[in-house]
């Protein structure tokens, strides 16, 4: 079984009064066979997060547990795992197989399973036609498949993953992301991947963890993340472009924005400093004056600043309220203008409500 549990997990840099808490007590469960993806911004603590796992990076507190076994005081090589990295670390003076057999080798493996092995993986992989050729003479994505191959002929309980596809061109990652996601369909093998990039999580994952400064603010399926995000952070870093966030003080049925009083399609979930937002494709639009607003929906005004056109939608952004404002329209209908004022129409289900203070969600 190839779980892994991590139970208030901490790394701490450094001693006394200049120590430095890189991870806040993290608890999570990754079940058996499961693909967990690790995002959030540079610095956030995902990478070494995932070297504890690995055993490449000691932990300070807490407790790693892999298969059901506590893996704290084990060697990384002891540890059931496989890990690809950024860099793909191929040895350049070695062909393809060789680079995928070396592990197999060493752990003296009979040479006809290794044999076995390395082909099958090839198979897997699409690179039967390459095992004679040495990493020089692959392309990029070529070599991250590599890479991944010799993670598959190890046959662990758990594949690690730090950020694989930062090297690679965007058609490359597509490509690539596509390849991993049928590779975890036939293997089956429980995968913890780390990205910055919200896009490879969303598409990748089962399920995301998303941390900040060193502690989880979500866990949840790309939908849920999305859908309903736990925190100001999550809102603002998942999804492209983020959702808009809105800071004022809920009163009735409307939220005080500095001078101007934003209506509401039904009153905030409760009085006070407030966070409102909505996602850039969720506020409907018209040319200003339209009429026709549902019992569910408030009209906005917002004065169109820029336009960017992105081939099957565009951005406008623009102020609502003195607030700057994205809005996601379809790229086949008539552009707005710069200058031009827009009347909105937010529905109540699309609204989410933050606590000011804490960004934690509200409603």
């Amino acid at each position: 079984m190839g779980s892994i549990a991590l139970r208030r997990v901490e790394k701490v840099y450094g001693h006394g009064p200049k120590a430095v808490k890189a991870i806040h007590g993290v608890d999570a469960e990754i079940a058996d066979g499961e693909f967990v993806v690790i995002v959030g911004p540079s610095g956030c603590g995902k990478s070494t997060l995932l070297r504890m796992v690995a055993g490449l990076e000691e932990i300070s507190a807490g407790e790693i547990a892999i298969g059901g076994r506590v893996v704290n005081q084990l060697e990384p090589a002891e540890r059931d795992i496989a890990m690809v990295f950024q860099n793909y670390a191929l040895y350049p003076h070695m062909t393809v197989y060789d680079n995928m057999a070396y592990g197999l080798r060493n752990a003296r493996v009979p040479k006809g399973e290794i044999e076995a092995r390395v082909h099958k993986a090839a198979d897997i992989l699409e690179l039967g036609g390459l095992l004679d050729r040495k990493p020089r003479q692959l392309s990029g994505g070529q070599r991250q498949r590599v890479a991944m191959g010799r993670a598959i002929v190890r046959q662990p309980q758990v594949f690690l993953f730090d950020e694989p596809l930062s090297n690679l061109d965007a058609k490359l990652r597509a490509q690539t992301r596509l390849e991993i996601q049928k590779l975890h369909r036939e293997l089956g093998i429980t995968s913890l991947f780390v990205t910055h990039d919200q896009v490879e999580a969303m598409t990748l994952a089962q399920r995301m963890i998303v941390m900040n400064a060193g502690r989880i603010e979500q866990i949840g399926t790309p939908e849920e993340v999305y859908s309903r995000p736990a925190t100001t952070f999550v809102a603002g870093f998942v999804g492209s472009p983020p959702m808009n966030l809105l800071l004022g003080d809920a009163e009735g049925a409307g939220l005080r924005i500095g001078h101007t009083l934003l209506p509401l399609p039904a009153p905030a979930p409760r009085a006070g400093a407030l966070i409102l937002g909505l996602r850039p494709e969720h506020a409907g639009w018209e040319p200003a004056g339209g009429h026709g607003t549902a019992p569910t929906e408030a009209v906005w005004t917002l004065q169109v600043e820029v336009v960017e056109m992105l081939g099957a939608e565009r951005l406008v952004h623009g102020r609502l309220a003195g607030t700057t404002f994205t809005l996601r329209v379809d790229g086949t209908l008539p552009a707005p203008r710069p200058g031009q004022a827009l009347t909105l129409r937010a529905s109540t289900r699309h609204l989410h409500w933050f606590d000011a203070d804490s960004g934690q969600r509200v409603a």
